[in-house]
């Protein structure tokens, strides 16, 4: 008890800054005082008698309060952990409860320490740690889910927590929240959704919530029915910005533009600084060919929002059409400074030519074609396929093993900084072979494919590369690898569609255009393959009506997906 209230006033009550190293002489006064300016209450931290100092191996002294308070916690916990009751017969029903007592407040106070620092891991350990207290224990189960990890063993974890109160709506929200993301349970996130509205007034303000997560698994599986959701959130929360947000959203991914910007606007004059308002805000303007407003509008949320790098894509393809190649990649080369500034990772494929490639183009001042922006999680896609769900683990565990076999020095840290890497990377690849300079191209794949070797992303733009160079053979082979990969990746279909367009081999280049029609129907481009490939056939009548739906779905396209603003509670 006394390891743990100490470890609480250096948590609680101890600034960082008047904390000394016990192998050091104290301080005559604290460093505060002259800040404060308070000379009447300087603290004299003479000591009366040396620490007594310890020798000898496996010695730890800790060198600022978290470190001291994590060490005391931990001597807590093994202390809790050994005199632990857990026999269950009422004589030691007392016994059991302080037991149980001392055992959470020595866990509630860990998870403040190690989550102040990000230490969720070995947070995850701790609290597993405490199971042993945790039967018919609601707290130390819940307790296990806020450590942030999105896993199948923390919706079992709910699950337990909605046994033991079922009456409370925020534990199957926070289910949907995680089935609904990494995990892609979309059917088990329904259910849990339909847990909180069948509460009715039990669940009181969250109802409303649980009908926006019905509304975003729907908008998620593109069935019917995923309006009529989002109309009922908005409806019983109107002072909800989320739920005016994703009612627009949803409206902008059916390309009922006109609706939605409407929309949009009022979830603006709810909450006029978020990030994915703002973004639905630039591409609706986009899409209604408002290219200087739509950058605009992201050029102001970039200076709420500087490190977000969805942004600054969005503001590096708007500046291809209003301000030229240049801009764009001067935002590229901007952007690999922000993520080291950020991440401050290693990167170990790093060869150093990103930069002086960048450098050089910035000089250049040819005019670059539309480009399209690769993304590892497909936002041309309005829905999630198991699929796609699927090539996403293949290509990281393929990606791992090629790595682990091409380069000794492995990834740093977390995945998502590697990834936004390699998007920068792809970027400005895509800018180069605009431009027609194949060698940057190659050169700006190769540090993406240095990091992610197996991602159809890069083998996608390695057949962009060998198209650029006229070697058709090798740009097929790279498509049908990038296929291999994520058989639902609609740019590479629509390009391999038109090589076998060249090829002659129209059947095939039909078959395989359908079937991204069939993926993602609002995609332009391939409807306007198709048609040319059914000219080629002779089939007129047809190919008529795949231009008209091209020239339809052109005139409401944003400058990127709407489906690359995230959908999550």
């Amino acid at each position: 008890t006394i390891a743990r209230q100490l470890a609480e006033i250096l948590l609680r009550g101890m600034c960082e800054q008047s904390y000394w190293n016990p192998l050091e002489d104290p301080p005559h006064h604290s460093p505060l005082d002259d800040l404060l300016r308070h000379p009447l209450h300087t603290k004299d931290y003479a000591l009366s008698r040396r620490p007594r100092v310890y020798s000898g191996e496996n010695l730890f002294c800790p060198q600022e309060n978290t470190e001291e308070a994590l060490l005391l916690l931990l001597i807590s916990e093994s202390m809790a952990n050994r005199d632990a009751v857990l026999s269950r017969i009422p004589e030691h029903k007392n016994d059991r409860i302080i037991s149980l007592q001392s055992a959470s407040l020595v866990y509630d106070l860990l998870t403040i320490a190690l989550g102040r620092r990000g230490q969720y891991e070995m947070l995850s350990e701790c609290l597993e740690r405490a199971m042993k207290f945790a039967f018919e224990e609601f707290h130390l189960w819940f307790q296990l889910v806020s450590v942030p990890f999105s896993s199948a063993r923390a919706v079992k974890v709910l699950k337990e927590c909605m046994r033991l109160k079922p009456d409370n709506p925020t534990i199957p929200l926070l289910a949907v929240k995680l089935c609904i993301g990494n995990l892609h349970w979309l059917e088990e996130g329904e259910r849990f959704a339909k847990i909180v509205i069948d509460m009715g007034e039990k669940a009181a303000e969250f109802r409303a919530k649980g009908y926006l997560a019905i509304g975003l698994v729907y908008s998620l599986k593109a069935t019917d029915g995923k309006h009529t959701c989002s109309r009922m959130a908005q409806s019983l929360s109107p002072t909800d910005h989320l739920a005016v947000f994703y009612l627009a959203l949803q409206l902008a991914v059916s390309r009922q533009i006109s609706e939605a910007l409407g929309y949009v606007r009022q979830a603006l004059q709810l909450q006029g600084d978020d990030v994915h308002s703002l973004h639905l805000l630039a591409l609706l303007l986009s899409a209604q060919k408002h290219y200087h407003d739509a950058l605009n509008i992201i050029e102001m949320a970039l200076s709420e929002y500087p490190e977000n790098f969805i942004l600054l894509f969005t503001k590096v393809k708007l500046e291809t059409l209003c301000r030229g190649p240049e801009e764009a990649l001067l935002s590229c080369k901007r952007m690999l400074q922000i993520w080291k500034s950020c991440y401050n990772l290693t990167n170990p494929s790093d060869s150093g030519r990103g930069s002086s490639l960048l450098d050089r183009a910035v000089a250049d001042r040819r005019q670059l074609n539309a480009m399209t922006l690769p993304d590892f999680s497909d936002p041309e896609t309005g829905s999630i396929h198991a699929t796609s769900i699927a090539a996403s683990r293949v290509e990281q565990a393929l990606s791992e093993v090629a790595s682990s076999l091409q380069s000794s020095a492995p990834k740093q840290g977390p995945l998502h900084p590697w990834m936004t890497l390699a998007q920068i990377w792809l970027h400005a690849a895509e800018v180069y072979i605009g431009m027609g300079k194949a060698a940057e191209a190659t050169a700006c794949t190769q540090e993406a494919a240095n990091l992610f070797p197996m991602s159809h992303n890069v083998l996608f733009m390695k057949g962009q590369v060998a198209e650029l160079r006229g070697n058709v053979d090798e740009a097929k082979r790279w498509y049908e690898e990038a296929l291999s990969i994520s058989p639902t990746h609609v740019k590479t279909m629509q390009r391999l569609g038109l090589i076998l367009h060249q090829l002659q081999r129209y059947s095939l280049a039909e078959k395989i255009l359908r079937d991204a029609v069939q993926v993602n129907s609002t995609a332009h481009d391939v409807w306007n393959s198709l048609g040319e490939v059914l000219q080629a056939q002779g089939n007129d009548a047809a190919a008529t009506e795949c231009f008209l739906t091209a020239l339809e779905l052109e005139a409401s396209c944003p400058i990127l997906p709407f489906t690359i603003i995230p959908r999550t509670l």
